[in-house]
């Protein structure tokens, strides 16, 4: 059976500045994907509003999974 520490250096999540950095980009990506990224994509690069909404949902949806990973390894308590 594997230990904590082991889970930890398997999955490369071992260093304090990797585990602040992606818990940094879940919470950018689940504020930022639905938000202002559809924004920034219909208004300013005059992509259609229905892409532009489906790519924020996609980035939305990984920051999720994202999220998830970081909490199931005991990265976030």
């Amino acid at each position: 059976m594997k230990t904590n520490n082991q889970n930890m250096e398997v999955s490369g999540i071992e260093s304090k500045f990797t585990r602040i950095t992606l818990t940094i980009i879940s919470v950018f990506l689940l504020f930022v994907g639905p938000t202002y990224v559809p924004y920034l994509l219909s208004d300013v690069l005059k992509i259609d509003y229905i892409a532009s909404i489906g790519i924020g949902a996609v980035l939305f949806i990984f920051g999720l999974v994202m999220l998830v990973y970081l909490i199931r390894k005991k990265v976030i308590s």
